[in-house]
């Protein structure tokens, strides 16, 4: 198995990509389906991409990015809550793990820059 697949942060955030697709396999706005899709897609493409860095300092960085997509992520699940394209218990439990995850990666980033 991949190092990468064993990391929990990267597993949540592949896991969180999935359900908003899942959330949202109905929703006809294209657009804001594409848009909301590629935030997603982009944390643990992030991970996975400063993971292989292979250096402290690359990774931190793109943990850094994929931190900033998770914040762009749930700001648009709150618009899709708002907009009535996302049931708000379904908005409730992306955005608790969305969060979760924002601290996860707060953590590794800086455990990334104390070495």
């Amino acid at each position: 198995m991949d190092a990468l697949s064993e990391l929990e942060v990267w597993k949540r955030s592949k896991d969180l990509s999935v359900m908003i697709y899942t959330v949202l396999s109905k929703c006809k706005d294209y657009g804001f389906k594409d848009q909301i899709t590629r935030s997603s897609v982009s944390v643990p493409a992030n991970i996975a991409e400063g993971y292989e860095r292979q250096s402290k300092k690359g990774f931190a960085h793109y943990l850094k990015i994929a931190k900033g997509s998770c914040a762009e992520l749930r700001t648009q699940i709150i618009i899709g809550s708002d907009i009535g394209y996302i049931e708000k218990a379904d908005a409730k439990k992306l955005i608790d793990e969305s969060l979760q995850i924002s601290k996860m990666l707060s953590g590794l980033i800086k455990h990334c820059q104390k070495i």
